[in-house]
């Protein structure tokens, strides 16, 4: 794992991107580094994965005060973030699972 939280998450998601293109073309997944919540002064890094077809986005959010800890939720592109995040170790994530969760929300 990189020392850079987020320079790891990204190095999973853009593996799990090109394993999901491979397999299915149905799944087009849009990955997306947002800095809106640091521009806004909230110390996280938010990254989104959409669906375009399913409308469907999974968002994840690494905060500077829960070092380790990803949070998690699916949600739809219209309802953008919900309130009710799910946690779990960033060390516990890993290209596979995110491709296990793009196959199950967006397929």
């Amino acid at each position: 794992m990189h020392e850079d939280p987020l320079k790891s998450l990204s190095d999973m998601a853009s593996d799990a991107h090109a394993r999901i293109q491979a397999a299915h073309q149905s799944i087009n997944p849009v990955v997306e580094v947002r800095r809106g919540m640091r521009d806004a002064g909230i110390p996280a890094d938010v990254m989104t994965i959409d669906c375009l077809r399913t409308r469907r986005r999974i968002t994840l959010i690494l905060h500077d005060e829960q070092p380790g800890v990803l949070l998690y939720q699916f949600v739809t592109m219209e309802d953008e973030v919900g309130n009710d995040f799910k946690q779990m170790a960033l060390a516990d994530m890993n290209a596979s699972m995110l491709v296990d969760w793009m196959q199950d929300y967006f397929g």
